[in-house]
């Protein structure tokens, strides 16, 4: 089995981050992971992709996909101004958004390719409530990790917050692994489509 996983956020959102945050998660799983960015000259705030694959075996293929088995998007305007519709989600996927709980999606700015259950958690309200700002911006990538944990039950809580502590360390590391913990316990899923 292999997952490929994209990040669609904006500079800042911290999507970068947690695609390695993921795999490190992956590695203490028994699992093996690969992470990486894409983004040119964007600023904070500019749509930011950044890409994951965890299998049960060595990840012999390399380079950017833009089919995924998980969306994970950090910012729910991306939705609703239709970038996300650039990238296509397979069928039996899975979409979560940060997004307040009164949250109405749109499944025409989606590209789904069949069946796909999507999920919200408000991971900015967390961010916040956990003081996890940079700049101004909530960072949302590890709350969006505790999400991706329930949702998909690749990898454990426990690795996910592990892995988080261990990125941080400290206070911040405490910090950013009790938003995933509070986000794995608020996901919900909006619709199975």
């Amino acid at each position: 089995m292999m997952y490929e996983i994209i990040f669609y956020g904006r500079g800042g959102q911290g999507g970068v981050t947690a695609a390695n945050i993921l795999v490190l998660a992956a590695l203490k799983q028994g699992l093996y992971g690969q992470g990486f960015p894409f983004f040119g000259a964007e600023r904070r705030g500019a749509p930011v992709l950044a890409f994951a694959r965890i299998s049960d075996k060595p990840i012999l293929r390399h380079g950017m996909f833009y089919e995924t088995d998980i969306l994970l998007v950090l910012d729910r305007k991306l939705i609703d101004i239709g970038v996300t519709k650039r990238v296509t989600v397979r069928d039996n996927g899975v979409v979560i958004v940060n997004a307040p709980h009164n949250y109405k999606i749109d499944l025409d700015k989606l590209s789904l390719e069949g069946k796909a259950k999507i999920y919200q958690v408000d991971a900015k309200k967390i961010a916040l409530e956990h003081n996890l700002v940079v700049a101004g911006w909530p960072v949302v990538n590890t709350s969006m990790l505790g999400a991706f944990s329930k949702a998909t039950g690749i990898i454990s809580i426990d690795n996910i917050t592990n892995a988080i502590r261990e990125y941080f360390g400290g206070k911040i590391g405490e910090a950013n692994a009790k938003a995933a913990y509070q986000a794995y316990n608020e996901l919900n899923l909006l619709m199975e489509v």
